[in-house]
C-alpha cells in the first residue's frame, strides 16, 4: 500500500520543481500564482498576489471556472513544505496543463528565504 510520501515522491518525477531562488522570476513571468493550501493558511499570510485554491478542491475550480480554460496559462503553485503543491501540479498536467512550475519547499522555504509576504489588514477596534 502507498502512504502519501510515496505518492508525493511520485508526483515529483513527473512535474517541473523550481527552487525559491528561481521562483521570484518565475512568478513575474506566471499567469497565474496558486496557493494550494486551506484557507485559513491563505488568510493568515501569503505571497503576495497569490490566487487561493485548496487542494482539495482544484480539479474541480479548474474545470468548472471559465477563468481556468487556457491550458497555455504559465502556473505557479506552493503549499506548505511543497506536498500538497508536487500533488496539485501532476493533477494539473493530467488535466492539460502544459505549463505549471511548483515551488520547492513551498510557503515555508520561500520565508526562510526572507521573501515577501502579505496578508489581510484586519480592522482595529481600538
Amino acid at each position: 500500500m502507498k502512504t502519501v510520501h510515496d505518492l508525493i515522491a511520485e508526483a515529483k518525477q513527473v512535474i517541473q520543481e523550481i527552487s525559491v531562488e528561481e521562483a521570484s522570476a518565475a512568478i513575474k513571468n506566471a499567469d497565474l500564482l496558486l496557493d494550494v493550501r486551506d484557507g485559513d493558511e491563505y488568510r493568515a499570510s501569503h505571497i503576495p498576489g497569490a490566487v487561493n485554491v485548496s487542494r482539495g478542491l482544484l480539479e474541480f475550480k479548474f474545470t468548472n471556472d471559465p477563468a481556468f480554460e487556457d491550458r497555455q496559462m504559465n502556473i505557479v503553485l506552493y503549499c506548505k513544505n511543497s506536498g500538497r503543491a508536487a500533488l496539485s501540479a501532476k493533477t494539473l498536467k493530467e488535466m492539460g496543463y502544459i505549463h505549471v512550475k511548483s515551488i520547492e519547499g513551498g510557503f515555508d522555504a520561500w520565508v526562510a528565504a526572507g521573501k515577501e509576504t502579505a496578508a489581510p489588514e484586519l480592522p482595529s477596534f481600538e
